[in-house]
Formats: C-alpha cells, sequence, structure tokens
C-alpha cells in the first residue's frame, strides 16, 4: 500500500464515515477510485485533502465528504442509468459509474471533456460515456434516466433535466444565483411522474456555464 492509499483510506474515515454516510457500496467507491490520478500532479499531495481544488478552466474537483453526500442521496443501484451534468476532472464519474450500470456525462468545456474521456478510459472505466455539449439541455438521446446529479449550479430549477428524468427517479443538484446563495436540491418522481422537491444542504459549487 502506497501513500496515495493509505492518505484515501484515512480520507473515507476520517471526512466521509465519520460525517455519517454509511452506504457500503459508496464508501467502497471512496476508497477504491484515486482521486490523486484526477488532478494534475503538482496538486496530487493534496488530493486526499478536506476540500475543492482547481482543475482548471474555472472549475474544481469537489470536497470528497459532498461527493460521498451527493452520491449517497442518489441511492443507485447496480442496473441504473446515471446522467451526470459537469464531468469536470471525471472524479465524480468514476465514482457513480462503479455503482451504476452506465454513466451519461456532459461537459461544457471541449479540453475537460476531452482530457477526462482520456483519463477515465485509461483507468479502466468503460461504461461511461462523456460528451461535450450544453449541460442544461441534458442528453434526450438516452433519456430517460434513473439517476441525475449536478456537479455545477445553476442559477434556477432545471426544468429540461425533470423531464429526462424516469418515473421512480431521484435526482440531486445544487442551485444558486451566487456561490453564497446556494443549496442542494433532490428532485424525486413517483410512478405517476409527479414531482417532489427538498432543500438539502447549503453548498457552494461553481456556476453552470453554457
Amino acid at each position: 500500500m502506497n501513500n496515495f492509499d493509505q492518505h484515501r483510506l484515512q480520507m473515507v474515515e476520517d471526512q466521509i464515515r465519520r460525517r455519517g454516510i454509511s452506504d457500503k457500496r459508496v464508501l467502497n467507491a471512496m476508497a477504491t477510485v484515486p482521486r490523486h490520478l484526477f488532478i494534475d500532479e503538482p496538486q496530487q499531495r493534496l488530493a486526499y485533502f478536506d476540500g475543492p481544488l482547481p482543475i482548471g478552466h474555472g472549475q474544481t474537483i469537489s470536497q470528497p465528504y459532498i461527493v460521498a453526500f451527493m452520491t449517497e442521496e442518489l441511492r443507485i443501484k447496480s442496473h441504473h442509468s446515471v446522467l451526470e451534468i459537469g464531468t469536470g476532472c471525471g472524479y465524480q464519474s468514476a465514482v457513480l459509474a462503479m455503482l451504476a450500470k452506465e454513466v451519461i456525462s456532459l461537459e461544457y468545456v471541449a479540453k475537460l471533456a476531452e482530457t477526462a474521456s482520456k483519463r477515465l478510459n485509461e483507468l479502466g472505466y468503460h461504461n461511461i460515456q462523456i460528451h461535450n455539449v450544453n449541460g442544461m439541455d441534458g442528453w434526450q438521446e438516452n433519456a430517460p434516466y434513473d439517476r441525475i446529479i449536478g456537479t455545477a449550479a445553476p442559477t434556477s430549477m432545471p426544468d429540461k433535466l425533470i423531464e429526462q428524468l424516469a418515473p421512480q427517479g431521484r435526482m440531486i443538484i445544487p442551485i444558486g444565483g451566487s456561490i453564497f446563495d446556494q443549496s442542494l436540491f433532490i428532485i424525486t418522481k413517483n410512478k405517476k411522474n409527479k414531482v417532489k422537491i427538498k432543500r438539502s444542504l447549503p453548498v457552494r459549487f461553481v456556476p453552470m456555464v453554457g
């Protein structure tokens, strides 16, 4: 076991399990995905630090606890399809890929989409499709989705994404007009497509571009 492996296991214990994340599949994914390989080498020593890190193009890799919290809230089953809005460096995509049947991930910044796609392929995550498009429009081709996750914040409720959520589906996304006025929202549909919206944690995410 190298230092990165030790730091990753420590991250799961200190930052994630102790704060109430209890889903064994989520904890295993967080303990397995090599977060340090999703950021540039000069910053890799900070990979398992309790906070976000810049990944270029004005974007960030989210705090490990927030990744775990949002993933647990999705309640992903192994047969689910997941739509991710905001691939970024691909770290959250990799965590999702360990839990779901397939992940469709949308990234507006072409360079990030290209780099993440190459990285995920090299690391052996082959159940992820990445598309360089405006995430706010979703990806109709594979809709509806069992689960949807947003990793950047729109200023208002994302109606197009809600439309692409399957019956009995579940979405989690940060929404707010500024980074100082954002919350995570959990959006669910029942069998009859009735939508329910619940406000969760206050958060700070980069704004959704596009």
